[in-house]
């Protein structure tokens, strides 16, 4: 992904940021516990192409997103 992209991409839902998932080729909206897919390096922000993150998926990135950086 381009990071000039990433930089401008919002959720379209809430506008809130986004977290770029490498290595499962998604953006994922914690605020909205939505995670949309990167199909062709082309990002799909269409909210009903978006999947729910399952409650683990959230404490997860939630947790590392807060980790103290050392």
């Amino acid at each position: 992904m381009d990071k000039r992209l990433l930089e401008i991409l919002v959720c379209p839902v809430c506008k809130g940021g986004l977290i770029y998932l490498r290595e499962q080729q998604e953006l994922v909206c914690l605020a909205d516990k939505l995670a949309y897919p990167i199909r062709d390096d082309i990002p799909v922000m269409l909210d009903s192409e978006a999947r729910r993150l399952s409650l683990e998926e959230y404490d997860a990135l939630r947790q590392r997103r807060t980790a103290p950086v050392a």
